[in-house]
């Protein structure tokens, strides 16, 4: 099983699509975060969980086997690789975090974007792009995996 969970980092003043977050990435291989890192992993977080979301479906649905994922303005790294059984094994920087159907992938993403949404996109000035790209972007998400939620 793998569960992901996306931050914003404290002290940056009133919010902002260009906001630093990390991301945690946890596994039965163990546990892979952006934080702590010479040089900084941090990302743009509100670009960043969107950009996933599109560079994921792909994957899930069958269309590619592989996805290097690399956050926007960050040297984090997770790589996805599709197995014939639909498995996917997740990797972060190269170390193994551990695997899990495509299914279960797509939940485990979902529930992480969503509940970040719900605690810090709705935060973001009015009329900020990365707001309503994060929504589309979920909302696309959720289309593709075929949610009734959407």
């Amino acid at each position: 099983m793998i569960k992901l969970t996306f931050t914003v980092r404290p002290g940056q003043g009133e919010p902002s699509g260009f906001d630093l977050g990390d991301l945690v990435c946890e596994g039965e291989g163990g546990t892979a975060a952006s934080t702590g890192h010479v040089p900084d992993q941090g990302m743009m977080i509100h670009l960043s969980v969107p950009l996933l979301l599109d560079q994921l479906e792909p994957l899930l649905s069958g269309k590619r086997r592989t996805l290097t994922y690399t956050p926007i303005g960050s040297s984090y790294r997770l790589d996805f690789h599709r197995r014939r059984d639909g498995h996917v094994r997740v990797r972060a920087n190269g170390i193994p975090v551990g695997r899990c159907s495509t299914e279960d992938l797509a939940r485990a993403v979902l529930t992480a974007a969503q509940s970040f949404a719900d605690e810090h996109v709705e935060t973001l000035p009015a009329g900020d792009p990365a707001a309503k790209d994060y929504t589309s972007a979920l909302r696309r998400f959720r289309q593709a995996q075929h949610d009734p939620t959407t």
